[in-house]
């Protein structure tokens, strides 16, 4: 898995360092983690690894296109490793947890605007709200 990894920053032309390697090891095994968990995580193969580097690493690896940083609402930033699908998420309003779903209806950007303004749609972001399997289990019936 690690020279897949590495082929892919060679291909995004980055340099293979131990950080990008751990990272991108990371959110393949945990994918939508947040900065924290990703800290956590890295840390656990690479000790001595700052804050500021992983920082830098998540912000190179997103802006590469190898990553992608997702945003829900009232929610901290979460990274994952599936791009280039423009794929979507459902989100557990009681615990966060986060799974993808892929595109309700045919190809990219998976949604027609009702009215584009006249912008050239590319993508398109959906975030499904409910309760997942877990918590709904464990709430009590009346």
């Amino acid at each position: 898995m690690a020279s897949d990894f590495e082929a892919q920053l060679r291909g995004a032309s980055l340099r293979v360092t131990r950080p990008r390697l751990a990272v991108l090891a990371a959110l393949h095994e945990h994918p939508h983690v947040d900065t924290d968990t990703v800290i956590s995580l890295v840390r656990a193969d690479l000790p001595r690894v700052s804050h500021q580097a992983v920082y830098d690493v998540l912000r190179a690896l997103t802006n590469a296109g190898l990553v992608r940083r997702i945003e829900p609402a009232g929610a901290p930033a979460r990274y994952e490793t599936r791009v280039g699908d423009n794929h979507h998420h459902v989100v557990c309003r009681s615990c966060g947890a986060i799974a993808d779903v892929d595109c309700a209806v045919g190809h990219a950007p998976c949604l027609t605007a009702s009215d584009d303004q006249g912008f050239l749609v590319e993508e398109a972001e959906v975030t499904y709200w409910g309760t997942c399997p877990d918590c709904a289990s464990r709430r009590p019936t009346p």
